[in-house]
């Protein structure tokens, strides 16, 4: 840890041990910078000469260097030699000239410094500033992952990143869901103080910067509270921490955006502050005022309409840096006709490659069999136990770290006598044993109780039955407990063994029984303890049979992907590997050996359990509750043992440097060998080295630490040897990180930031062979520059996976071959799954697991390294206690990495988005990866394997089910997703002409159609005679005055109202005088009628009629929201320009109260006529048009799109219309037909005002505001009345489907009966939504609805009914759509579950008198059959025109009068703006012509165009409600070219966050798109119109204006 500038010193001991603790307490925050340097500037000043020394850097390096011709070596001081280990290395060295131009040589360089033994050995980088800017560190297990250089790299990396600055928007958040506000937690530090902690930092108050003379400044504070980074700096103050911090994030926003500071809205999603902190700062920087996206940034939108509101401003933001080019240019490439093909990654021609010879299998030395070794395991138990039964063999820890209990070799004999008697014979009866030899028997013991469990596997070897070690499943529910059920089941396990004290924790039913785990088999808990037993019969001895190849155990072992596999083990391979692990550590009889690890399976229970038996050792087992109180317990049992040997993980050894400063009498010159287990981990060196550097001082001995290798298939992979040879160091490799991630070692050499420091994990095990493979394909042998998954031939190995012999095939019995195809060896190999290479002189070095691998886009990248960088990042110790995990998810056919992290308790917003923006810049740059996701959780969440680790697959589990909660998301699909299909280039044009003699060419019809002629229909229609409906109802009154034409009912399905001919007939008599003489209207004048849906409404409309005035019918004001609804009503009053308002009493209080007058302007409404008092007398005449084609009535609508359309209908059409459906329907005035639909505009009012005056059939009015009270109501009436026609809306559907689900049993009850139902039709403007007419017709199959009589309508604003299914003719159809083919406006048919299909359902018959083509919508020539277009419409009941279009004047007067610009060029059409296509089915129609289908796909408004290809809304926001089952609902729309996604959260605010990348994911997948934003909102926000439509156009205005209140708003990098 010295400091560079100490590196020239000759420091006595003490002085260096006390710079050393310095050195911990700057780490862990103990002591200030200041007080750090003042300290040390006085313990060393003293040995400081004037030039400092020069570089003296103890540095040793594994360097790969190509030799061309000659071999290149740069020794640069006096003291480097060429290591000769091995002979393998001499032999390289004595001939260097004679090695291929193209082999690499490996040089170790070794520059220690003979005056400082003590001096830590890392490899400095040249970039490295001062050392003291390196991470500051506390107690947390991150520290095992930390190598200084990797350290300096990042930071380094970082600060490289300040130039090129990233301007990341911060997510929104509701105040709900934010912890703790940001500013507070950034107090200036007290600079007159010269106070010796840092806790000023952390303070609460409110400071207020005061004069800049402390030793750090004002600024410096700034900087360093808006970096959120805390790298100590010297006094000079000069920043030097990393990262584009939020200053520079913010001052690139600013640089691109003006900023008004007075129109700021009040932010309630961010933190406010009432100070905001001013500061000078140099010239040419810009000052920070008030907190961060308080202030509205203004810009210019696409359209350039200046948009002021934050949000739009993040989105300009996000657009800004996603402007930047990030990854090379997509690649150009063909694309077919249909398909979308997605981007395949090229290899990069300057990758590096692999250029070495092919290496050699590396044989490790020969296993000297002992005379006196044992000739088994049981063997040497029966010795020792009868020998020297008095010898200690455990002993055991409480909590206080006092030993508890001490079983020696004589005790274990005999208990595990006892227990192997009676497993054997006193379960299950004499003749029926449940257990016989060979069966498999789990062992259920705690962590702290080794002796019990020593005992019961040594119980099961002599009883030659088959221990399976597993962990104590804690609750049912444990994490990965399920498989570890699974496992016991496939090896037929039914005895679990098991210590009372365990046996009395686990959890257990009401009756006192232990419940079945899930997933476990039914198991016999039996108790191992001797009091529970019977004593063996004298006579009665274990069979001790030489070690054979039955199995002695099975060890399990969790796969990548969270399932458990048993690794079985024979006798032979369990005796042989403790010969080799005894051969290889040099045990002798009778050492002490502490053990710190799991003594169950890998290495503690190889030593501590077997290992020791073999060799009569005494282990003192420290449990890991010990460890976590006292982490300076194993440390402590070396010295009080005068232990040889210690078995720990780095994780331990990191602990014990935390704790170390309390204690002063630590000696460890016992030690001659410190096992680390976990030695493979590449970043096991920086604890390693740590480690030796503060206990050097201590007694421990450089040669002592002994990194090994190991693998559940392979047990010990190889281990470095303990050696007396101090002067000889162990090797080292600086590999570059790049060269690892396509599997090539090279040596860094122009690139310092990115690299690996590796250190060997020694030599092969004796008696094995190893070679290295190519981890995928055939087992090809590496070429000695290249990476490869180990593998090792020997007997101390696993022999297969239980019960599984396809995966044992592959794993454990391979044959590495060479590049000529030949076998190495007649015997087969085991796959160890570490990656690695051997180096010079046969040392194994390992570079990470096969398990950790993801492969990006055909590059490798280690979870661990990643894991490393990511928590080299933060100094100031962000994640909580290192807990972090790394995996990749599989989207859009390539790995992405997710990153999941525990953040500490107490930090911030700012903190968590910092750091997580630093992470992302620090991997790019390391690794030049990208992150897909970066995720945070609350500290202690994440699932926890039994020893405290990560429980990495359950992990995944949870944040691909989206069930993980995070506080911080941050996805970077931008950046990361670089295989999306090319954008489609748009391709001239081909002339209509050309289109259609194509079609012709290939036999393709033109796409038109139309319904039965009008004229050809011979029906006895009486109501044609009559041009005017006013007439017709004039003639109603008199023929049948008394029959009834309407039948309004309430909420409790009670008729409120009815109205026969002729009492319609006189109350429009009386609205018509009332308007001459109270309005004064003329003929011609504009009405608005303002009712809610009823009576009163149809008599006002005929009372119009009969006054010569043009109704327009407006939905009322809703009472709960007048500021919302009465803005409207006002707007089509004034748009459609009318003299009159007519109304309701009560409606016309609302409509001058005060909330209205706050909503609009009271005192501008026409004079206001109130139809409750009416005159009583009658008309002088009724007025009748002169002309046919004059205006009837005005229908006003608001589309999807948000725009305000009034449509002119003619007298004409109207009665066309209504003639046109009674046709259709087969309407009569016996008929009864139950309408539930908003009166207000479209068919809907056809079919409330209209349609039965014409044919004269009953109307049974359900207003659908009454659904919301009884859901049930509209149904009820329809089985009452026994209707065999109903028409509804989606919104009614869904009322229905949504609130009776449950109910129809009770419905069924209350004799609720569809079955005569002959049509229910939905009348809708958009594509079908056949999920929910499916869920409708199923739901009330069992009520007696037919599925076939569901069917939609479809209209438009042109034309307000094209199609609607009637009464004849063949069912509605479905098709299955290719959904990629239909963005390139083209249609594919597909089967049906094919992937990308999209079902379409046909909009019902096109109606009697009506012609459909399908044209193109900018060549305007016709398509053929099966081709999308737009549809356009000719029919005798189009609208005639817009009245007018609020908010687009000048919109196309072509909408109701284009001409095809090829073919029929005479007829006049009218474009009703939706796509669509025809096709002709098999079927027939009723006039046995074949049926012609019209499949809507979507409005043209509403289609977004991303990427150069056509997206309609609903096709993503179906996936998107597919995501997650908390999702209700959700719309999308595009914003400066970015894809907005809006859902709605039906569930805990918790789960706000896990929707984000879920939802990313789901839409990259199908629909290749990249969302922009995600913005999660509360159920209801989306907003719905009376059609049940999504208003998308409303809610983007609500989200750019900020007014949606959303729960969480992320947007994606």
């Amino acid at each position: 840890m010295a400091d560079r500038s100490l590196e020239g010193l000759s420091l006595p001991l003490e002085v260096r041990a006390r710079l050393a603790e310095l050195e911990l307490e700057l780490s862990e925050g103990d002591i200030t910078q200041k007080g750090y340097e003042k300290k040390r500037s006085k313990l060393i000043g003293a040995y400081l000469p004037q030039p400092p020394a020069a570089n003296g850097a103890a540095a040793v390096r594994c360097r790969l260097q190509h030799s061309e011709g000659a071999a290149r070596r740069t020794l640069r001081t006096s003291n480097i030699g060429v290591c000769d280990i091995r002979e393998a290395a001499a032999r390289e060295r004595s001939a260097p000239h004679s090695t291929a131009a193209n082999r690499p040589l490996f040089y170790f360089r070794f520059g220690v410094d003979q005056a400082l033994p003590q001096e830590r050995r890392t490899p400095v980088t040249p970039s490295s500033s001062s050392r003291y800017h390196r991470r500051r560190s506390s107690g947390s297990r991150d520290e095992r992952y930390r190598s200084d250089v990797h350290t300096e790299a990042v930071q380094a990396a970082l600060a490289k990143h300040k130039e090129r600055k990233m301007a990341v928007p911060m997510p929104s958040k509701r105040r709900s869901l934010v912890v703790q506000t940001s500013m507070d937690a950034y107090t200036p530090p007290d600079t007159s103080s010269g106070s010796e902690d840092e806790g000023s930092i952390q303070g609460d108050s409110q400071g207020t910067p005061t004069s800049s003379q402390g030793s750090i400044n004002m600024e410096h504070w700034i900087s360093q509270a808006i970096h959120g980074s805390t790298t100590s700096t010297t006094s000079s103050s000069s920043t030097q921490s990393g990262g584009s911090g939020a200053a520079h994030r913010l001052a690139d926003v600013m640089a691109q955006t003006h900023i008004e500071n007075h129109s700021a809205p009040p932010d309630v999603t961010t933190y406010t502050s009432e100070h905001s902190i001013q500061v000078e700062r140099p010239q040419g920087s810009t000052s920070r005022a008030a907190p961060k996206y308080g202030n509205a940034e203004l810009m210019e939108t696409g359209d350039g309409v200046p948009v002021s509101s934050r949000v739009s401003a993040k989105i300009q933001q996000l657009v800004n840096t996603l402007k930047r080019p990030k990854r090379p240019p997509l690649r150009e490439f063909f694309v077919d006709d249909f398909e979308e093909l997605l981007e395949v990654q090229q290899p990069d021609p300057n990758q590096p490659k692999p250029e070495g010879a092919q290496m050699l299998a590396m044989r490790g030395e020969q296993l000297g069999v002992v005379t006196n070794w044992p000739p088994s395991l049981e063997a040497a138990l029966q010795r020792w136990g009868t020998i020297s039964p008095k010898a200690p063999c455990l002993t055991t820890m409480d909590t206080n770290g006092k030993p508890l209990y001490i079983l020696t070799y004589g005790k274990l004999w005999t208990r595990s006598m006892k227990v192997a008697y009676n497993i054997l014979h006193k379960l299950g009866t004499k003749q029926e044993p449940m257990v016989r030899p060979g069966d498999r028997v789990a062992l259920v013991f705690p962590n702290n109780d080794p002796a019990a469990f020593m005992v019961a596997f040594y119980g099961c070897l002599l009883a030659e039955v088959v221990p399976v070690p597993i962990e104590v499943p804690l609750t049912r529910k444990d994490a990965g407990s399920q498989q570890i059920g699974f496992l016991l089941g496939s090896c037929g396990v039914t005895v679990a063994l098991t210590s009372d004290a365990c046996h009395k924790g686990l959890p257990k039913s009401p009756t006192g029984e232990i419940p079945q785990f899930k997933g476990w088999p039914k198991l016999l808990w039996f108790v191992t303890e001797s009091k529970h037993l019977s004593k063996p019969p004298r006579d009665w001895f274990p069979h001790i049979k030489d070690a054979n190849n039955d199995t002695a155990y099975i060890e399990y072992k969790t796969c990548k992907d969270g399932s458990v596999l048993g690794v079985t083990v024979t006798r032979i391979a369990l005796l042989t590997h403790c010969q080799a692990l005894t051969q290889a550590c040099g045990y002798t009889e009778a050492e002490t050996i502490v053990n710190v690890l799991d003594f169950k399976k890998d290495v503690g229970l190889w030593h501590g359990i077997l290992t020791s038996v073999m060799n009569m050792m005494h282990v003192i087992s420290i449990p890991y509750s010990l460890m976590k109180v006292n982490p300076l317990s194993w440390i402590q049992k070396v010295c009080q043992y005068k232990a040889k040997v210690a078995c720990v993980k780095s994780r331990d050894m990191h602990w014990a440097l935390v704790a170390h400063r309390d204690q002063r009498d630590i000696n460890l010159s016992s030690l001659r060998m410190l096992i680390v287990a976990d030695g493979a981990n590449p970043w096991s060196i920086s604890s390693c080295d740590a480690f030796l550097n503060v206990f050097q001082s201590k007694g421990l001995r450089q040669e002592v630490i002994c990194p090994c290798a190991s693998s559940p298939e392979a047990l010990t992979v190889a281990i470095r040897r303990p050696t007396d040879d101090s002067n000889q160091p162990p090797g080292r490799g600086v590999l570059s990180m790049h060269g690892l991630t396509y599997g090539v070692i090279r040596v860094d050499s122009e690139e310092k930031l990115s690299v690996l420091t590796v250190q060997d994990v020694g030599l092969v095990m004796p008696g094995a062979i190893m070679c290295a493979v190519k981890p995928d394909g055939v087992p090809q042998l590496c070429r000695t520059d290249e990476v490869g998954e180990l593998c090792v031939c020997a007997i101390a190995t696993g022999t297969s996976y239980y019960g599984l012999s396809g995966m044992t095939k592959n794993t454990f019995e391979v044959f590495p071959m060479t590049s000529s195809g030949a076998p190495i060896s007649e015997y087969p190999f085991i796959r160890t799954g570490l990656l690695g290479f051997i180096g010079p002189g046969g040392l194994v070095f390992v570079v990470g697991k096969m398990d950790g691998l993801m492969v990006v886009s055909g590059r490798r990248h280690n979870a661990d390294d990643i894991v490393a960088t990511a928590l080299a990042v933060e100094p100031m110790k962000f994640v909580y206690r290192g807990r972090i995990a790394v995996f990749s998810v599989s989207v859009l056919h390539d790995e992405r990495i997710v990153i999941v992290a525990e953040q500490r308790p107490d930090s911030t917003e700012e903190d968590s988005f910092q750091w997580m923006s630093r992470v992302l810049q620090a991997i790019d740059s390391i690794h030049q990866v990208g992150v897909y996701c970066l995720a945070l959780v609350p500290a202690n969440t994440l699932p926890k394997t039994p020893l405290g680790g990560i429980h990495l697959s359950e992990t995944k589990q949870l944040f691909l089910e989206g069930a993980l909660h995070p506080c911080n998301v941050l996805m970077c699909p931008h950046t990361c997703v670089t295989n999306l299909p090319k954008p489609r280039q748009k391709q001239p044009e081909i002339g209509p002409a050309s289109v259609m003699v194509g079609n012709l060419v290939s036999g393709k019809r033109i796409a038109q159609a139309s319904g039965r002629d009008l004229g050809q229909i011979e029906d006895n229609d009486q109501a044609r005679k009559f041009l005017f409906l006013s007439e017709v109802l004039q003639w109603r009154a008199q023929t049948t005055p008394d029959h009834v034409l309407y039948t309004l009912l309430n909420c409790r399905g009670t008729i409120a109202n009815s109205l026969t001919c002729v009492q319609l007939h006189k109350r429009a008599e009386k609205i018509a005088v009332m308007l001459m003489e109270r309005g004064h209207l003329q003929d011609g004048d504009h009405v608005a009628l303002v009712y809610p849906p009823g009576i009163d409404l149809i008599a006002a409309f005929y009372g119009c009629l009969y006054a010569g005035c043009v109704p327009i019918t407006v939905r009322p004001p809703h009472p709960q929201n007048i500021a919302t609804t009465l803005p409207t009503v006002k707007m089509i009053v004034e748009v459609s320009r009318s003299a009159c308002l007519m109304t309701t009493q009560l409606i016309c209080k609302l409509l001058r109260s005060r909330e209205a007058a706050a909503a609009v302007d009271v005192r501008t409404w026409p004079p206001i006529l109130d139809t409750d008092d009416l005159p009583k007398k009658r008309p002088p005449q009724i007025y009748k048009p002169s002309n046919p084609d004059m205006l009837a009535y005005l229908d006003f609508s608001v589309s999807t799109t948000g725009m305000l359309a009034g449509v002119k209908m003619s007298h004409s059409a109207t009665s066309a219309f209504c003639r046109s459906i009674k046709l259709q329907c087969e309407l009569y005035p016996s008929r009864e037909v139950a309408i539930c639909l908003d009166p207000y505009c479209g068919l809907g009012f056809v079919l409330w005002c209209l349609c039965s005056v014409y044919s004269g059939h009953q109307s049974i009015l359900i207003p659908p505001s009454e659904l919301e009270t009884t859901p049930a109501l509209w149904l009820l009436a329809v089985s009452q009345y026994k209707v065999r026609d109903t028409f509804c809306s989606y919104s009614v559907m869904e009322l229905c489907t949504k609130g009776l689900g449950s109910q129809t049993e009770s419905l069924k009850a209350r004799g609720l009966d569809l079955s005569r139902v002959r049509t229910c039709v939905v009348v809708a403007e958009e594509r079908p939504r056949i999920a929910l007419t499916q869920s409708f017709s199923k739901l009330f199959k069992d009520l007696g609805l037919h599925p076939r009589a569901v069917s939609t309508s479809f209209g438009c604003r042109v034309n307000l009914a094209i199609c609607l299914q009637g009464t004849s003719g063949p069912d509605p159809t479905t098709v299955y759509v290719d959904m990629r083919a239909l963005r390139h406006d083209r249609v594919r048919l597909v089967e049906r579950g094919s992937p990308h299909s999209l079902p379409l359902m046909e909009s019902g018959k096109i109606l009697p008198g009506v012609r459909i083509i399908i044209a193109n919508p900018e060549t305007k020539g016709p398509l053929g059959d099966s081709h999308l277009g737009e549809i356009w419409v000719h029919s005798a009941h189009n609208a005639s025109g817009y009245f007018t279009i609020y908010g687009d004047e000048s919109l196309q007067s072509d909408h109701f009068n284009s001409r095809l610009s090829f073919g029929d060029t005479q007829t006049i059409w009218a474009r009703t703006g939706y796509l669509g296509f025809l096709r002709r089915t098999e079927l027939t129609d009723a006039n046995g012509e074949r049926h012609d289908a019209l499949y809507v796909v979507g409005a043209l408004d509403e289609a977004m165009e991303l990427r150069g290809m056509r997206y309609h809304p609903i096709d993503i926001e179906t996936s998107v409600i597919r995501a997650h089952k908390s999702i209700t609902e959700c719309a999308v729309f595009t914003w400066t070219n970015l894809l907005v996604v809006v859902v709605e959260l039906d569930g805990s605010e918790q789960e706000a966050l896990d929707l984000v990348p879920l939802v990313t994911n789901v839409v990259l997948e199908e629909h290749y798109l990249i969302v922009g934003v995600v913005v999660v909102v509360d159920v209801g926000v989306i907003p719905i119109n009376s059609r049940g439509e999504k208003q998308r156009m409303h809610l983007r205005d609500g989200f750019l204006a900020d007014q949606l209140d959303p729960i969480y708003v992320a947007y994606n990098m």
